[in-house]
């Protein structure tokens, strides 16, 4: 359970670094929560977030409105993701934990840190295949350096 978790994480964070939105999708249960959330928020028992899908067709929404319709900075990400931590949750679930930080190159190649903060995240075994049931992502600042487009 734990291999596939962290192999879980790892390609979700090379399909975004590869701009494979599309097979993002694929981490996802058709019921996940994908939400993003400043840490203060989290700490104060805040409900706002920066971005928050409640089920699979609104992250898909948000791809096919990101190669159709926003525009907004291009920029090649890169994730680097400390070891993540693991935890059993039930028979079928487990939780993981993991800091991130998300580096942006633009097209002029000057690269700067656009996100630092942590992935909390449930995990289910469909079948053995595991799938995020609820991506929580804590950003360390709600100043988001320009426009929250690509998924962290």
């Amino acid at each position: 359970m734990n291999d596939a978790a962290i192999e879980l994480l790892y390609d979700y964070v090379a399909a975004i670094d590869e701009d494979r939105l599309e097979d993002w999708l694929d981490f996802f249960a058709e019921d996940a929560v994908y939400q993003i959330v400043p840490r203060e928020n989290v700490e104060q028992s805040l409900p706002a977030s920066l971005m928050l899908c409640t089920n699979k067709d609104m992250l898909r929404d948000r791809i096919v409105a990101l190669r159709s319709a926003n525009k907004f900075n291009l920029h090649y990400p890169r994730h680097v993701v400390s070891a993540p931590r693991v935890r059993p949750i039930g028979a079928d679930r487990c939780g993981l934990t993991a800091s991130y930080a998300v580096f942006q190159t633009n097209m002029d190649g000057e690269s700067r840190l656009f996100s630092v903060g942590q992935y909390r995240d449930e995990i289910r075994f469909v079948d053995g295949k595991p799938l995020f049931q609820k991506k929580l992502v804590v950003v360390d600042s709600f100043n988001v350096p320009s426009m929250l487009a690509v998924p962290i």
